[in-house]
């Protein structure tokens, strides 16, 4: 049968790679397959890596293009890899989070991530999503626009990505503009982070366009993404200046007043200048706002708003279908036998949504339990849509401050329109809680402190340009409102608080509250499950969920890696002919001999198969 014309113009896309396969006996000597030594700041720590890398393999993508990413574990704890921020349109399988939407891939085996990024451009970031490996597990995910399209604001001269998480020098030249691609990498702190007598003009969150302004100080949440426009001075100053950041801290309890530092330096205009004469110029530092400047980060985060225009509209739910009251924060637990507790009077701290307080399930993995029609005794689906037991959430606090441990989910059917109001709680001190939805991004319509008055201020709420993002900070002592349109079937929404607490996931339809613990064993995945009306694409087949790959199927190739280690060359995509990006980088990344995509419907052409002949190295 003769390929129709588009099949054709698809297979002649040239992809070409070049990896290095090692054999066992290297493979066991190499530091890549054992935790890394990696020095910073004259301190040698021994850490869990990616690729023998600290920070992770930057991964450069096109949107549209397919990004395919093969982990194999060779470290002896359970890991998933979770990529902040991409849709996962119809790919909810590889979103990340352990027990939720995979099995955790266990010591010796693999499991291969492939998803496209559709929609979305700017900055993003991968991680570890099981236990604490996220500390260490981490690195940028950087999403151009597609070929020809420009951006909305000056091109700059150069990009540069800088996480919260490293060190970091940055060397730049008089009279250019960059692209600094912020990224907020740590476990709770969110920070304030500002660069010694320079403006910044912000110009992106969370891989969202926004209205440029100017700011001296950035406020980013942990797992937000903040892109800025770095203008350097005209001249060459005889000067040197500090990059700081430290947190904003608003819990009760204790916390890390640390402020962490980077260099901005001004390359020398010839050869002949010499590194003493710079390490010799005055040094200028910032000056950062107090820990808990509330007034600023309020401030800051009400200038955010969409471009919303013709190019990048907002497309911000005008009316509402389905409303829910959440209130988060701090209540106890009674303290196991035979354990020492933290809490109040000798109980346990739990992070609560609504006074629940997510159990792990036990028999099966949510979306796994959803995917079978296998729910009874894995979920409930009565999680309540407004507080159980109302009270002033920001004054005096209740005299029960136990909470419920439960397993229960919200159903949302497919296209429901949802307005979502996150409510502080002084249960135990009033904080803020960042929050994250997987899969999902999602407009913040209003925000205020105090207790949340349904009959005032939604009146006040932005529906024309709200912002768009993917992360959000609750403030504190106060309240947070979003909308969002529940069109991506089989992906996970989630919350997550200070406390590495992560209270939503979603299966197909099912909004679903869990939490960051880790198990020792992992779910057996299944076949392929007809979907229905609900799902939002009935009649049609979504692929089954991945199984590992067994101990010997990863022995060949036991280990591959490119050639630089880290980064390989983007293939951009046009509307109809999507782009592969391969990233080798193991905990190790490698990549299978054969791939089999598809576009999941969305183009009849990009089904195909590549076959990739690996060099030995014996």
């Amino acid at each position: 049968m003769r390929a129709t014309d588009q099949e054709q113009k698809c297979r002649r896309r040239p992809y070409r790679f070049r990896i290095f396969e090692s054999d066992r006996a290297s493979l066991s000597m190499h530091p890549w397959a054992l935790p890394t030594n990696v020095t910073r700041l004259c301190r040698t720590r021994s850490i869990v890596t990616v690729n023998g890398k600290f920070p992770g393999p930057k991964i450069m993508a096109r949107e549209g293009d397919r990004v395919v990413v093969k982990v194999v574990n060779h470290v002896t704890d359970n890991v998933t890899i979770h990529w902040h921020g991409v849709r996962q349109l119809r790919t909810g399988w590889y979103d990340g989070p352990a027990y939720v939407t995979q099995c955790p891939i266990r010591t010796g085996r693999s499991f291969v991530y492939n998803f496209t990024i559709a929609g979305q451009r700017g900055t993003l970031f991968w991680h570890a999503h099981i236990s604490w490996m996220r500390a260490t597990l981490y690195g940028p995910i950087v999403v151009l626009p597609k070929r020809g399209v420009p951006y909305p604001f000056p091109k700059p001269y150069k990009e540069i990505p800088i996480i919260f998480a490293d060190t970091f020098e940055l060397k730049v030249k008089p009279g250019k503009t960059y692209l600094l691609r912020m990224i907020n990498a740590a476990l709770n702190d969110e920070l304030f982070f500002s660069i010694a007598n320079h403006t910044l003009t912000v110009v992106d969150v969370d891989a969202i366009y926004v209205k440029p302004f100017d700011a001296d100080i950035v406020h980013i949440a942990p797992g937000q993404t903040t892109n800025v426009l770095l203008h350097t001075k005209p001249s060459p100053p005889d000067a040197t200046f500090l990059m700081a950041a430290r947190p904003y801290a608003t819990g009760p309890g204790t916390f890390d007043n640390t402020t962490t530092a980077g260099l901005l330096v001004y390359l020398p205009p010839n050869a002949s200048s010499s590194s003493a004469h710079v390490k010799n110029l005055p040094f200028f530092r910032p000056t950062l706002p107090a820990l808990n400047d509330t007034a600023y980060t309020t401030n800051y985060t009400g200038k955010l708003r969409s471009l919303a225009s013709a190019q990048f509209p907002a497309n911000v739910p005008q009316t509402v279908e389905r409303r829910f009251y959440f209130t988060v924060g701090l209540g106890t637990n009674p303290c196991a036998k035979n354990q020492t507790c933290q809490g109040p009077n000798g109980t346990k701290f739990a992070a609560s949504v609504n006074n629940i307080s997510f159990a792990l399930p036990t028999s099966a993995a949510l979306l796994q339990a959803h995917y079978f029609g296998r729910t009874k005794g894995v979920y409930d689906t009565d999680f309540p849509d407004t507080p159980p037991f109302p009270f002033n959430y920001t004054g005096t606090p209740p005299n029960d401050t136990f909470v419920t441990n439960a397993t229960k989910v919200v159903v949302l059917p497919f296209n429901t329109s949802v307005e979502l109001v996150m409510q502080d709680t002084s249960i135990q001190g009033a904080e803020s809680h960042p929050l994250h939805f997987h899969g999902f991004n999602f407009f913040v319509v209003g925000t205020g402190l105090g207790n949340y008055d349904p009959s005032k201020d939604p009146k006040r709420f932005n529906l024309a340009d709200p912002i768009e993002r993917n992360t959000v900070g609750v403030p504190v002592g106060g309240w947070v409102a979003i909308r969002f349109l529940a069109d991506n079937p089989g992906k996970c929404m989630a919350f997550r608080l200070v406390q590495c607490i992560w209270l939503l996931c979603k299966e197909l339809d099912v909004t679903c509250m869990h939490a960051c613990r880790s198990l020792v064993h992992a779910l057996s995945p299944g076949s392929a499950h007809e979907l229905g009306v609900e799902d939002g694409v009935g009649g049609q087949r979504w692929g089954a969920p991945q199984p590992e790959a067994a101990a010997s199927a990863v022995r060949s190739p036991q280990m591959l890696t490119v050639d630089h280690h880290h980064l390989l060359p983007v293939l951009s995509a046009s509307s109809s002919v999507l782009g592969v990006l391969y990233l080798s980088a193991t905990i190790y990344l490698s990549m299978t001999k054969v791939f089999e995509m598809s576009s999941a419907g969305l183009h009849s052409c990009i089904r195909f198969v590549l076959e990739l002949r690996f060099r030995s190295t014996k």
